[in-house]
């Protein structure tokens, strides 16, 4: 017969090691799980009278993000703050977000936005309606600044618009200009 000190031993370790397995003892440290970055709670706002909203993803060109969020096409003229001017053709109005996401300066050129037609013809902004719309040729864009501005453009009545090709700012110290990204157009 076996020492029952042996035994009770050898019970009292199995239960130990068993009891260890079971899952219900306290538990280990917690993986670690990803904090969500805090978001800015905009207002929506109203769209514009005639604007369709754009619903197209951010873009990044060199140093500078872009998103199109509204447009406006087949416009006969329009008013300024002292005038009132007539297209040529007809104005189509890319309402557009621009920022710079880095830490240095940039510098967005309005002249540069190309809108592209769907025969693959581009149009570069009406530099006129940009004046009297009091949008900007060029800006300077701080680290860190977003600045929401209109493209006029004055196209063929019958162009059919597909897409704009947007051009950033290259990245600090590189020489040139950037390749241009292209959002599709409703």
């Amino acid at each position: 017969m076996r020492d029952p000190l042996v035994l009770l031993t050898g019970a009292a370790l199995a239960a130990t090691v068993l009891s260890g397995c079971s899952g219900a003892g306290p538990a280990g440290p917690a993986s670690p799980q990803a904090t969500p970055t805090p978001t800015y709670e905009l207002p929506p706002r109203p769209v514009r009278p005639s604007e369709s909203p754009v619903r197209a993803a951010p873009v990044t060109d060199g140093d500078t993000r872009f998103q199109v969020i509204g447009l406006q096409k087949g416009l006969s003229g329009f008013f300024g703050s002292h005038a009132e001017w007539q297209a040529k053709g007809q104005y189509v109005v890319v309402r557009i977000l621009v920022e710079n996401p880095g830490r240095t300066n940039a510098r967005f050129d309005a002249k540069r936005q190309r809108l592209v037609a769907a025969d693959g013809t581009t149009y570069g902004i009406d530099k006129f309606a940009q004046a009297i719309k009091r949008q900007p040729d060029e800006l300077p864009l701080g680290a860190q600044v977003r600045v929401e501005m209109d493209l006029w453009y004055d196209i063929p009545k019958e162009a059919k618009v597909s897409a704009i090709r947007l051009f950033g700012d290259p990245p600090l110290g590189v020489t040139g200009s950037t390749d241009g990204v292209q959002v599709p157009l409703p």
